[in-house]
């Protein structure tokens, strides 16, 4: 039998341990049919699928590296993530220990198509818990219009009232009165520290006190009754506590004492890997970045052969190398292609729908209407009274939850249109190519992979007839867009060794102008709304 595990999630929102427990009969049931044996369950609970910081998740992740087990099975692909690109690069992960993702509900094909078919409803599934969290910030930005509280943790100095609205807490707020005028008596933020834990005084969390928690407070617009909700600021919308003068001295302290902040390094976000291979070793192909003479930071993918000197493939510009693909890609999402992915998600959606268990249940529902049907014609008969009316009650009981169970299995399974997948793709073809989310989605939905040589690329995408082979001429780029592997002088904390002092030495390998031109600098496309 093959060693599986399974990974079940339920986020805070309208979930509870019962979802928990239906997710793993579910899943137990199709390790079952198809003779797997499951050694392990991973379970998180009450944590969003749109984060990868979820403990038994990345324990999971880790354990693959064992190869005690050869699938991880989900009761739908949305469990494992709602977050397109996070799911690619942690399916990646796995596979790099020759684990794959299965789904007890969603029976996709390991063919062209069937990736294909999981691309799509993962970034739809991505799309619509962006829609969502999009309704509640509404719903949120409403209350807050009021003043009411939006949740989260009380800032300390405050209660909520049975109208939702804050209100002082008489005893923290003599803590916040200390703490300001300390701060402002040229208290020192360990002074206060000390003094505060010393009275085994807490944070509004029931936590000792630190430097971090002293400065959310000292920088608090609230306590100068400022109600605030993201960027919205409403003057005496709540009680205040601290006078402005108070608050304002406060500030000028701190930014006088403030240390000039570290530059921030910018990271870069490579959506290539996992996806492009070397065309020469067949390799990956990952992210590197190295300084020129000037200190000017570059960015490249290179072959991990090459850089163990087994390998002659030359290093690519990142920015360069991403355009060519991002662009060449958009061109797959033609009207008649569209139509036809359409209509695959939407069969599979429609045959996912008609699950096992809710035909049980409904089976179930009607035993219970047929069994009451029969007590009820007992009843009428004349048999003992006492007994079938108990037992009526009990049916009825019965009948309740199992149509709350019935509503709750149809509500998972929402049918998608033809209309709803077309409008998504169009969003796919149209999107803004500059946006680093949607650069994202279109390549792992609809991009396989990529094998680079020095004069040509091959995309291979998720669609049957879904391939693209193309020259890289010699004639029209800048410097610096390819490069000999070698030719970039890595970071010192690199462990890499030093290849090289310049980059603007190295070869180059331009792009067909027309490639080009589709894209310049001022010829992206811009977001649009797509009628399907």
């Amino acid at each position: 039998m093959t060693n599986i595990v399974i990974y079940a999630r339920f986020s805070s929102h309208n979930q509870n341990e019962q979802s928990i427990e239906g997710q793993l009969k579910a899943c137990y049931d199709f390790a079952k049919q198809n003779d797997y044996n499951v050694i392990h369950e991973y379970i998180d609970r009450a944590i969003s699928g749109t984060t990868d910081k979820r403990p038994e998740f990345l324990q999971m992740i880790e354990d693959s590296k064992q190869k005690h087990f050869k699938y991880v099975l989900v009761y739908q692909l949305d469990r494992f993530s709602r977050n397109r690109y996070d799911s690619a690069t942690c399916k990646a992960k796995l596979k790099k220990n020759d684990v794959r993702v299965i789904s007890a509900r969603e029976n996709i094909s390991d063919d062209a198509s069937g990736i294909l078919i999981e691309g799509v409803l993962e970034s739809m599934a991505e799309y619509y818990s962006a829609e969502l969290s999009q309704k509640i910030s509404r719903g949120m930005k409403l209350n807050a219009e009021k003043c009411l509280i939006t949740g989260g943790n009380l800032a300390l100095g405050f209660r909520v009232d049975e109208n939702k609205h804050l209100q002082i807490n008489d005893e923290e707020a003599l803590t916040v009165k200390k703490i300001f005028q300390m701060y402002a008596n040229r208290s020192t933020m360990a002074d206060i520290e000390r003094y505060l834990n010393n009275l085994h005084i807490t944070t509004s969390r029931g936590n000792p006190y630190n430097k971090c928690s002293l400065r959310r407070i000292l920088t608090n617009k609230r306590y100068m009754g400022i109600y605030t909700f993201n960027d919205m600021e409403i003057k005496d919308g709540i009680p205040r506590i601290i006078s402005d003068e108070l608050f304002d001295e406060v500030q000028l302290i701190m930014e006088k004492n403030k240390k000039a902040p570290a530059r921030s390094k910018a990271k870069a976000e490579y959506i290539l890997t996992t996806k492009l291979f070397c065309g020469h070793c067949q390799s990956q192909m990952t992210g590197l970045s190295g300084a020129g003479q000037s200190g000017k930071k570059y960015y490249y993918y290179s072959c991990v052969q090459a850089r163990k000197n087994l390998c002659a493939k030359k290093v690519v510009s990142k920015d360069w190398i991403e355009d060519l693909v991002v662009t060449e890609t958009r061109k797959l999402l033609t009207t008649e292609r569209i139509n036809i992915i359409a209509k695959a998600v939407v069969d599979f959606s429609e045959q996912e729908s008609d699950s096992s268990e809710l035909k049980r249940l409904e089976r179930l529902l009607k035993e219970n209407q047929k069994a009451t049907h029969n007590l009820v014609k007992a009843l009428e008969s004349g048999q003992v009274i006492d007994v079938i009316a108990e037992q009526i009650k009990v049916r009825q009981q019965e009948k309740q939850q199992l149509e709350k169970a019935i509503a709750e299995e149809s509500s998972k399974h929402h049918v998608l249109t033809i209309q709803e997948v077309r409008f998504f793709l169009h969003k796919l073809k149209d999107g803004d190519i500059n946006d680093i989310k949607y650069r994202k989605t279109l390549i792992n939905t609809l991009v396989n992979r990529i094998y680079l040589y020095d004069d040509k690329m091959t995309i291979l995408y998720n669609t049957q007839d879904g391939q693209s082979t193309f020259p890289i001429e010699q004639n029209s780029l800048p410097k610096g867009h390819l490069v000999e592997a070698g030719s970039v002088e890595l970071p010192s904390e690199n462990p890499l060794t030093r290849l090289s002092t310049s980059v603007s030495g190295g070869l180059t390998f331009p792009l067909p102008i027309s490639l080009r031109q589709d894209i310049g600098l001022s010829s992206f496309i811009s977001p649009a709304r797509c009628k399907a």
